[in-house]
């Protein structure tokens, strides 16, 4: 029995109670008496200036739970732009952004940033169409959340083909709150764009499998393309589609359906190639893919296994590999495809030198699938009976999809934080500090100024919020040693006297990843009298948990 409503008349307490159910749909209401006083809380509904804002908020309440795949986008989008402008570009936003400013042709940044670099430039392009009405930061972290947001939406699409309904929405839920994809997709980064044309490519392969219809395996093809546009290195999931098809006898491909399919992934490709070369960049692309091939290792073996297993979540990877287990009698062609798309980006990564903590992104999508089908089951287990002093019993699935969404939304809610270490990890999100320091020398220091920092990547901050030119003194002179963006400093010590140089930029997070070098600015800075004439300081944690302020950029005058 629902309680009545204490000094209300009956009827119109009863009234109101069936209004507000049937308006509800299947959700159970209880109208508590919370002791206010009689009529107070029918009267609310009555009132010209709240009447419009229930209305409102009951219709969505009732739209969103007729719908989850809607509740389950609604929170990925907010996880992916709250304070989503809480913290500065980093150097690789700052470079893709650049990118995207000089194709929509603005006038200041174009000077700083080619548009040809290291990467194909689809999403590039996409965020030039974003920048027509000027270059805005916020704007571009926009375009990288939604198209999280759209990723999430082709893996309950690929959950759905696979398993059914039910794993579709347990598996976008997981991605929805997983930190790994969270953290990546608030970035303007090309492996969020990456991972969502691979995940296309992967839903297209699958319903090739599950139809033998050669058209699916075209579209695939032009999926495939579309993940080289975004970022040439997504390339290395041809293999996993290989493998695929190697491994399954059940599943049989024609030569000439390859062949149209690799003709449809060229047709895709083609563009980017034709127009390097119309632009006289085909030299610029050649010394890149030597530069990528002859590049030094940045992190120890270990990274990816220490790194990226948290990013994802140990609950993920754990539900993950007890549904192969323990349904290994199910086992059929979807496992396989799954299970390849992860195992192949994990070794060729593992083996390649230059690791990134965004690199393994487009593993993300179908290790969500796998345990999304692990949850599924747990629905179909009877429901735990509570001790003879607790009444009733607990179903199994809800609590654990909810112990599984709290182990994943807890780490992205801390992820969406700046660091409070003083530490920064390159991939993982922007600079603490870089844009207001950039902020700072476009309004104090003159016009055709040059900076020296100790990376190129500082250097990147400093060019595209202080408009000035920056050089980074670890550059080497070595062509095959460095990234041909950059420019290298051949002789600092002249450069600084002949007056080229006017400015000095140190900053913590590059003296972490290079002392040698750190040392070798801080030197020239004592050697021709440098001056701090601005410094940025974030607060940190130290050793005994008190916060304190730690300068992290300093920027030095210097003259001969």
């Amino acid at each position: 029995m629902r309680p009545q409503l204490t000094d209300a008349p009956g009827r119109l307490a009863r009234n109101a109670q069936l209004r507000l159910s049937q308006s509800l749909g299947t959700v159970k209401l209880r109208i508590v008496d919370l002791g206010l006083r009689a009529g107070w809380r029918l009267d609310s509904w009555k009132r010209p200036d709240r009447a419009q804002a229930i209305r409102l908020l009951r219709s969505a309440y009732r739209y969103l739970a007729a719908r989850p795949l809607m509740l389950i986008l609604a929170s990925a989008l907010a996880l992916r732009i709250y304070r989503i402008d809480l913290v500065g570009f980093n150097s690789d936003e700052a470079v893709y952004a650049g990118q995207a400013a000089a194709i929509a042709n603005d006038t200041v940044l174009k000077q700083f940033f080619p548009i040809f670099r290291a990467h194909p430039l689809l999403f590039q392009f996409l965020l030039a169409l974003v920048f027509q009405g000027g270059v805005d930061p916020v704007l571009a972290r926009l375009t990288a959340a939604a198209v999280g947001v759209v990723n999430v939406l082709l893996v309950y699409r690929l959950g759905s083909e696979l398993y059914g309904r039910r794993v579709g929405l347990l598996s976008a839920l997981i991605l929805s709150l997983m930190p790994y994809h969270v953290v990546v997709n608030r970035q303007v980064l090309l492996d969020g764009p990456m991972t969502l044309c691979a995940t296309l490519a992967l839903l297209l392969t699958a319903r090739f499998a599950s139809s033998h219809n050669p058209r699916w395996l075209y579209a695939a093809g032009a999926g495939m393309g579309l993940t080289f546009l975004a970022k040439e290195i997504g390339f290395v999931l041809l293999g996993a589609i290989y493998a695929f098809l190697a491994l399954s006898p059940e599943i049989r491909v024609k030569l000439r359906h390859l062949a149209v399919s690799a003709v449809a992934m060229s047709a895709v490709i083609a563009p980017f190639p034709l127009s390097l070369a119309l632009a006289g960049g085909a030299t610029a692309g050649r010394h890149y893919l030597v530069w990528q091939l002859f590049r030094r290792p940045n992190h120890e073996w270990s990274f990816y296994p220490t790194t990226v297993p948290f990013a994802i979540g140990p609950v993920v990877i754990v539900a993950a590999l007890l549904g192969i287990w323990l349904l290994r009698r199910e086992r059929s062609w979807k496992e396989k495809l799954l299970l390849l798309w992860i195992a192949v980006p994990i070794v060729f990564f593992q083996i390649w030198p230059v690791k990134g903590f965004q690199y393994l992104l487009p593993i993300a999508p179908p290790m969500a699938i796998l345990a999304g089908r692990s949850l599924a089951r747990t629905f179909a287990v009877p429901d735990l009976k509570l001790p003879r002093w607790r009444p009733g019993s607990l179903p199994i699935g809800p609590l654990a999809t909810g112990i599984m969404a709290l182990s994943l939304l807890i780490p992205s809610l801390r992820s969406i934080s700046p660091s409070a270490s003083g530490s920064f990890l390159a991939g993982s999100g922007g600079v603490p500090a870089g844009r207001e320091a950039g902020e700072w020398v476009n309004r104090n220091i003159p016009e055709g100024s040059t900076l020296m920092t100790i990376g190129p990547s500082m250097a990147n901050l400093i060019q595209f919020y202080g408009h000035r030119r920056a050089y980074g003194l670890s550059v080497s002179p070595n062509p095959l040693h460095r990234n041909p963006s950059y420019d290298p400093v051949p002789n600092p010590d002249f450069s600084i006297r002949s007056g080229d140089i006017q400015y000095l930029v140190w900053d913590a997070f590059s003296a972490g990843r290079s002392s040698f070098f750190s040392e070798k600015l801080l030197s020239y800075m004592r050697r021709y009298n440098g001056r701090v004439i601005h410094a940025e300081s974030i607060a940190v944690t130290g050793p005994d948990g008190g916060r304190s302020l730690k300068p992290v950029i300093v920027i030095y005058a210097v003259r001969p």
